[in-house]
């Protein structure tokens, strides 16, 4: 499926494993640009508005490597930003238990294979910045992206694609070794 920003109730046909491009502006967001906005507010608008766990490297207009971070160290700080109307998060490694309840209805997460930074980057073009004081890799980054690849790895009716394969690991590692 092709999405484009802003989403809207689209997300919420997806589920887990399903592969999607997406289009439009996202904003990038870690740990210090989530704290900024529960202070001083979301610098975008949110209402169907894609965040993605990343710091990108950033020269003039140009984004060089946009890969993403792990997206549970974000799971206290999203929240809000679901409740201001986000419809998906965009990272790496899925997120805990209290986000794939909170998006229960609401949106999505997507995955986006870490150690892919220039694949990212080759489809993304920087239009804006805020809260630029953090810093590059802190900084709220508004950006345009073509077509960018990811999975759904955590849909809005709870499936989630990493606690599958986590559950599945478990078993067959319990089935290989469970004698010795």
């Amino acid at each position: 499926m092709n999405l484009t920003t802003p989403l809207g109730e689209e997300v919420l046909a997806l589920r887990a494993g399903d592969r999607v491009t997406l289009s439009g502006t996202i904003y990038t967001a870690r740990d210090e640009a989530h704290l900024r906005m529960m202070e001083e507010g979301i610098p975008f608008d949110p209402e169907g508005a894609a965040v993605y766990h990343c710091g990108p490297v950033v020269q003039g207009d140009r984004i060089v490597a946009a890969g993403p971070t792990t997206s549970a160290r974000m799971n206290a700080l999203t929240g809000f930003l679901l409740d201001a109307g986000v419809r998906a998060l965009i990272g790496k490694g899925g997120m805990g238990e209290e986000v794939a309840r909170a998006l229960r209805g609401r949106g999505v997460y997507l995955a986006f294979t870490g150690g892919c930074a220039a694949l990212a980057a080759a489809r993304m073009r920087r239009c804006g910045v805020f809260f630029e004081d953090l810093g590059m890799a802190e900084a709220v980054w508004a950006i345009e992206v073509d077509d960018l690849p990811l999975t759904v790895g955590i849909d809005s009716c709870g499936g989630d694609l990493f606690e599958s394969v986590k559950s599945k690991a478990k078993t067959q590692f319990n089935r290989e070794f469970k004698n010795e």
